[in-house]
């Protein structure tokens, strides 16, 4: 009796260890694929509903991109923004675009003097990107995730 008393011990303290190697085998293994992943890039750009969802990434970006200037650049024309000094500015708007598909201004990266000229420059921005389209949000596999961009806008002075 007593050598079947500890063979079940041994088999429990075996089964045990086979539990946990195979615990720690799956964690190697979700650690080599997340070594894998590119972080840097997306696996489809955010869109709005008027460009086609089923394009290949590249005709994505360009449709992102080409929406998002025409809206911009609609926006600031409505504006009369302008600069005394006789040279251009760039001027960098920073936003992340989140998983529900909502913008957020981070940043406006600007010149004091553009400040002083302009003070109501930075919600002109925010506000002309928040009128945005409705968009969806960019997809690593699969998944919803941030992403962040950065628009250069070029103020030129008459």
């Amino acid at each position: 009796m007593k050598r079947y008393v500890y063979f079940l011990i041994l088999m429990l303290l075996n089964s045990c260890s086979f539990f946990e190697s195979k615990q720690k085998r799956t964690q190697e293994l979700i650690n080599e694929e997340l070594r894998h992943i590119d972080w840097n890039s997306v696996d489809s750009y955010p869109f709005f509903y008027t460009c086609d969802e089923t394009a290949s990434k590249a005709e994505q970006k360009i449709c992102f991109e080409e929406t998002l200037i025409t809206h911009f650049q609609t926006t600031l024309n409505d504006f009369e923004l302008i600069l005394s000094d006789k040279k251009s500015e760039t001027i960098s708007v920073i936003f992340v675009i989140d998983t529900t598909g909502r913008i957020n201004v981070t940043n406006i990266e600007k010149d004091a003097s553009v400040l002083k000229q302009m003070p109501e420059f930075d919600g002109v921005i925010t506000q002309s990107l928040k009128n945005l389209p409705k968009l969806a949000p960019a997809l690593k596999r699969g998944i919803p995730v941030n992403s962040k961009y950065r628009i250069p806008v070029q103020l030129n002075t008459n």
